[in-house]
């Protein structure tokens, strides 16, 4: 639920009291600012809410609050004037023995402190227990309604709590037995819990002993085929490394994989890094420069470390082509020790230049993840940076020419004050504009690049379709959220790539009806931990018919399709291209000489600076990725025979078929 309320933390006095120790003892408080001079209780709070794991953990604090209010409490140890601790809570309903999580936080705050809001009801009494997870040392804690002065909520789009047990977290919706229907999917450090989607609607419980992952997904977990077996591979981000869980057996089997190498991981992605259509993971570093695992095609992983990041502070990494060049780009929202987030364009050429301060994302606030999408549906990537502790957050509209400016101001976004690591972009009620979940709120796109917050939020988690009726579902700290949908038609698209990764993660799509035109790119891994659908959703609105749908895969493959049908879930296959010759004049480039030797020209292209081309063959694989200078490209090292050159400008693709000699 959504609220316009003001901050009770002017008003409320310093309550100097010591929690109890245990649960049925715990210390009724109000809000206000509260002291806890130790962690030494000896009833362990339990179940574990904040995603971090059990932990070695011996010790807790209770405390009890009893709403009056349906409204959105804000809990923190991150407060101003006191020592920041680094902390750990967990929110409880329930009874004592019988508690059920609400949320809980592990360094949602500045330096290890731990902040999160909530939902919360008239007369339900709720249990907040800090544990000793990382300290058993005193520390403050300050417990308000929130100050959310948005503009009045209305009720967008609705949903329902719904049971349905996976047994682990992080959790992630991605269809693991490629029906063309979203799982749920959680898992353990011996097991993997998938919850198969049924097509009469439903789930069948399956549950996958496997070895023992040596670094569990505390953190955050990804998903993809990263072998090219069919089957999708997991991806572990844990505390101290990082481990693989691949697909074997038709998907129902998994082999463990770690490596040797600390990584306090974050965010974690898989993308085609250097483009060679195999698959690559990439992992945030907390304490040191980013890594990255580059993918031989033969289901090998190589540890990398540098050029993607050179300093610590790296929690929520997503891959973006920013500039529309047909090339995948790094942003990373930054924290902590070095706040100051990056923006790393792919210069097509195995390297990555650091853009951020240039175009104005390099400032200092803490953030924990990003939403990247085509907020105002002009072509072209936008992206919200949430404030995860402090600092505000950055609305940033795309310019299409890759530059940016900031449009914070009037949006919405600028007087909406709750803050949490977690912000992503779909459409939830499917009328074609992308709308923003964050800081556990459901923020509704108006058009015009302005928010109005929807009266109830599903809480943060992974997204997709679980139950195949075209409305976008949830599931994370609130359990599965199941959206009620409404009259407006969809079309979401199952990616299977040839050339390109099999998935077709990084695949750039763009989708014409009467609406207007909509972009989607194909991801693996957004927002802080959750792993959402790698299906492309779209929504229609009112629109029966889809005038024009195109498909730019990773490979440069341009595709067309074809019989798109509203309200269905298309599984489109990778094609290899025809000819040049079937092209308009317009997508054409002009080249000499024919033959070339060592050196091919481009005719008209003197202006254009350095860009980076694409030379494939006849039967669309990518040869060769180089840098056109002033219209020169070298061609000497590539063996005699004929080619395509692709050229990405100004938002489009032109190619020239061309001979080497």
């Amino acid at each position: 639920m959504f609220r316009t309320l003001l901050s009770l933390g002017g008003i409320c006095s310093l309550v100097s009291l010591t929690a109890q120790n245990t649960c049925s003892t715990a210390l009724v408080i109000e809000p206000g600012l509260h002291v806890v001079t130790a962690i030494d209780g000896p009833e362990i709070a339990a179940p574990v809410c904040a995603l971090t794991g059990p932990g070695a953990v011996s010790a807790s604090e209770w405390y009890r609050y009893t709403a009056t209010a349906d409204t959105i409490m804000h809990l923190s140890t991150d407060v101003a004037g006191e020592p920041q601790v680094n902390t750990r809570f967990h929110i409880y309903t329930g009874g004592c023995g019988a508690l059920t999580c609400v949320l809980g936080n592990d360094d949602g705050g500045g330096n290890g402190t731990s902040r999160a809001s909530f939902d919360v009801e008239a007369g339900t009494t709720y249990l907040i227990a800090f544990d000793d997870r990382w300290t058993t040392s005193g520390f403050s804690f300050q417990l308000d309604q929130a100050f959310y002065p948005l503009l009045n909520s209305e009720s967008f789009v609705s949903f329902i709590p719904t049971n349905v047990n996976v047994s682990a977290q992080p959790l992630a919706i991605v269809d693991m037995n490629n029906d063309g229907m979203d799982d749920i999917v959680g898992a353990t450090q011996d097991y993997i819990n998938i919850q198969r989607q049924l097509p009469e609607g439903g789930f069948a419980p399956l549950t996958y002993q496997t070895d023992f992952a040596d670094y569990p997904a505390s953190w955050s977990m990804c998903i993809g085929d990263l072998d090219g077996n069919g089957y999708n591979d997991l991806l572990y981000g844990g505390g101290y490394g990082v481990t693989f869980m691949m697909a074997t057996d038709g998907g129902e089997a998994f082999v463990e994989r770690s490596g040797p190498e600390y990584v306090f991981s974050q965010r974690s992605n898989m993308v085609d890094i250097n483009n060679d259509g195999h698959l690559d993971a990439f992992v945030c570093h907390d304490v040191a420069p980013n890594v990255y695992y580059m993918n031989d095609g033969n289901g090998n992983l190589t540890f990398t470390q540098g050029g993607l990041g050179y300093s610590c502070g790296n929690y929520g990494s997503i891959w973006v082509d920013y500039d529309n060049d047909g090339d995948v780009d790094c942003f990373v929202a930054k924290c902590g020790c070095d706040p100051v987030d990056l923006l790393m364009r792919n210069e097509g050429n195995g390297t990555f230049t650091q853009v951020g301060q240039t175009l104005g994302f390099a400032d200092g606030h803490q953030s924990w993840s990003s939403a990247w999408g085509d907020l105002d549906n002009d072509g072209d990537m936008d992206v919200v940076i949430g404030a995860s502790s402090s600092g505000y957050h950055k609305l940033m509209r795309n310019n299409g020419d890759g530059t940016f400016t900031n449009v914070t101001a009037g949006s919405g976004l600028d007087t909406f004050y709750s803050q949490g690591i977690e912000w992503v972009t779909h459409d939830f009620d499917n009328d074609g504009k992308l709308d923003i979940l964050g800081a556990y709120s459901l923020l509704m796109n108006r058009g015009g690049l302005s928010f109005m917050g929807n009266n109830y939020s599903p809480g943060n988690g992974a997204v997709g379709d679980v139950n195949s009726d075209g409305s976008l579902d949830v599931i994370g700290q609130y359990g599965l959220q199941v959206n009620t949908g409404n009259t407006n038609n969809w079309l979401r698209l199952d990616l299977r790539g040839t050339v390109s990764n099999r998935n077709g993660i990084g695949a750039w799509i763009t989708l014409t009806s009467a609406l207007g035109t909509q972009v989607r790119e194909v991801r693996a891994g957004d927002g802080f931990k959750y792993m959402s659908s790698l299906m492309a959703h779209f929504g229609l609105g009112p629109d029966e018919e889809i005038l024009s749908l195109t498909i730019r895969w990773p490979s440069g493959i341009v595709q067309e399709v074809v019989g798109a049908e509203i309200n269905t879930v298309m599984t489109v296959v990778e094609q290899l291209p025809t000819t040049v010759d079937d092209r308009g004049e317009d997508d054409l480039l002009k080249v000499h000489p024919d033959p070339a030797v060592d050196v091919l020209m481009v005719d008209d292209a003197v202006e254009w600076g350095d860009r980076p081309v694409k030379i494939l063959d006849l039967a669309g694989r990518q040869v060769q990725r180089t840098v056109m200078s002033n219209g020169r490209i070298d061609v000497a090292a590539l063996p005699a025979g004929s080619y395509i050159l692709r050229v990405h400008t100004n938002g489009s693709t032109r190619e020239a078929r061309f001979t080497k000699g």
